[in-house]
């Protein structure tokens, strides 16, 4: 990235619900070329595909200011979308050797963010920074062969709603030694050296990220109706969004270099009969089929080890190691 020939979508909308959908299907259905979305989310809370919802959110504050409330795909932590902030996605073929390299897809948006004279640099698991203070997050999913890899842009997003929105984990900012949500977040207007409208900084990134190759494209009406079909039985429900959640006889926790892993699991005579994976740790793919195997093992450290090594973890946690994933399972 920048690629040689790129396919340019817009979604036209700013329902979540929506925008998650399409690039969902731009994903799964457009096998083959290297694609560029910007998209923007009105007043949306987006949590991580392996966190629990009711635990991210303030409720009483979500529903007093009317925000919406979705589950993406990807992994990583939550975050508060606004039209002050602009979304962009890269759905591309993984490749070889940089598969699942952050670097590949965010060195790009840093060089862009550097062309507009700003001191922005990757840092982190998955974060930019301009003069030391968050401006955007990422994260990946892997598909047959393709990799998404989206992010935000705060351009001039309310750091107050952010604040509010979000439950803040105390734990993760004390290991950072951050005091607030608003003491480590920026936007990327104050930042300029001269000022300029998103709907500029909308029409500088979209040139700045497809080079010479840009292609204007569009998807096809029916097509279209497939996006309405997947907003409305997958984005747009509370099973997808809030309904993943069940009661554990026991939920353990801990946070590593590579992200927070909470383990909920139930044991019945000694046998493993339910066990999910949360957290915001940096997932390329769904943890599903894993629990799925851990379903009749042994609560056992040597049987869940015998499960686990059959497993891609590094896509489906992230940094987290295998031995950081026995440690949470067996609280040890």
């Amino acid at each position: 990235m920048p690629m040689s020939k790129v396919a340019y979508m817009e979604t036209g909308s700013t329902d979540p619900t929506y925008n998650l959908a399409f690039e969902e299907y731009v994903l799964t259905h457009r096998q083959q070329g290297e694609y560029l979305l910007l998209w923007q989310n009105d007043n949306t809370i987006v949590v991580g595909r392996n966190q629990n919802t009711a635990q991210e959110i303030d409720p009483a504050f979500v529903e007093k200011h009317h925000i919406n409330v979705v589950r993406r795909s990807t992994g990583g932590g939550a975050v508060y979308h606004d039209m002050g902030n602009l979304n962009y996605s890269f759905i591309t073929d993984i490749g070889n050797s940089d598969r699942l390299t952050m670097e590949r897809f965010t060195q790009p948006v840093v060089a862009a963010l550097r062309g507009l004279g700003l001191h922005a640099e990757a840092s982190g698991r998955n974060d930019i920074l301009v003069e030391g203070r968050k401006v955007s997050g990422t994260a990946q999913r892997l598909v047959n062969g393709r990799i998404l890899h989206h992010g935000t842009l705060l351009f001039d997003s309310r750091p107050e709603m952010i604040a509010g929105a979000l439950r803040v984990d105390p734990a993760k900012f004390a290991s950072k030694g951050a005091k607030s949500v608003r003491s480590r977040i920026g936007n990327i207007r104050e930042f300029l050296p001269v000022d300029m409208t998103l709907s500029d900084f909308w029409t500088y990134l979209k040139d700045a990220l497809s080079g010479d190759g840009l292609v204007q494209d569009e998807l096809a009406a029916d097509e279209l109706a497939q996006v309405q079909v997947l907003q409305k039985e997958k984005y747009g429900t509370w099973e997808w969004t809030y309904g993943q959640s069940p009661k554990f006889d026991m939920v353990n926790r801990n946070y590593f270099s590579g992200g927070r892993l909470e383990v909920g699991v139930s044991v019945d005579k000694g046998i493993i009969t339910v066990v999910r994976f949360y957290g915001d740790f940096l997932s390329a793919t769904d943890t599903t089929p894993l629990c799925k195997a851990l379903e009749g093992v042994i609560y056992r450290e040597d049987a869940v080890d015998a499960v686990l090594v059959q497993y891609p973890l590094a896509e489906m946690f992230g940094g987290i190691t295998q031995s950081e994933i026995l440690h949470t399972i067996f609280n040890m």
